[in-house]
């Protein structure tokens, strides 16, 4: 799996999961959890991580939606 977002807006972060499983592409989102260390702030950032062998076409697919702005650089 590798990163493909990382923010800590939560709007951005459901509609990436949305767009991910309507794609059939794996995902999770890491360190969403960790409200628990920050004291549910919302400033860490959780990052999106998608199957390797799909990031061209996650990649694609969030060009496709207007959201490539939030994708991390190789």
């Amino acid at each position: 799996m590798i990163e493909l977002i990382r923010t800590n807006d939560p709007v951005v972060i459901s509609f990436v999961e949305s767009l991910m499983r309507d794609a059939g592409i794996g995902f999770f989102v890491a360190d969403q959890n960790m409200s628990v260390v920050e004291g549910s702030l919302g400033i860490l950032p959780r990052r999106i991580m998608v199957e390797k062998e799909r990031e061209i076409e996650a990649r694609r697919i969030l060009a496709d939606a207007g959201i490539s702005h939030e994708i991390k650089s190789r």
